[in-house]
């Protein structure tokens, strides 16, 4: 008993240590484009994002939840795709994908279940936090990077619509 308590402090302080360090990531002042902007992760997102002339979209009122992949993520799908990057894709392949990351809403980690949601492409993506949170077959690595409009989650896969 007393080694899974130790366990399970152990856990607790891991986890808020990581939500600190999450937290300071994102601010209120930022929209989420700005915030994915000044993150080198995400410069691939950002330019399909432009090449798909979403950034005025995205910079709005909102709110809106962003499943935002990483530039590995980006080069996972390359090589899948067996293109190069975003070069070889065009805006109207690009924008269906795109949009299929963004969901209507500020929809913090705390508030997802297990369920499937519609997202700005009008398809929906499923949820599923039995094992980790996963959003369809791709894993959300780092959660609630707050912004003025919205809230960004980072995932490790691109996610294409069916």
């Amino acid at each position: 008993m007393k080694r899974f308590l130790a366990t399970m402090m152990a856990v607790i302080l891991v986890t808020g240590v990581s939500l600190h360090s999450i937290a300071k990531d994102g601010n209120n002042t930022s929209t989420v484009v700005e915030i994915a902007v000044s993150n080198p992760d995400f410069s691939t997102l950002v330019e399909a994002v432009t090449k798909a002339d979403l950034a005025g979209a995205l910079s709005a009122d909102g709110p809106f939840t962003v499943f935002a992949p990483t530039n590995e993520a980006f080069s996972k799908l390359f090589k899948q795709l067996g293109v190069k990057g975003i070069e070889d894709l065009s805006a109207e392949q690009l924008t269906p994908i795109l949009t299929y990351h963004v969901v209507s809403g500020n929809v913090m980690s705390s508030d997802l279940t297990n369920t499937s949601v519609a997202t700005l492409n009008g398809k929906k993506i499923k949820i599923d936090l039995s094992n980790g949170v996963h959003i369809n077959d791709s894993e959300v690595i780092k959660a609630d990077i707050k912004g003025k409009n919205g809230v960004i989650h980072v995932i490790d896969k691109v996610l294409i619509p069916e």
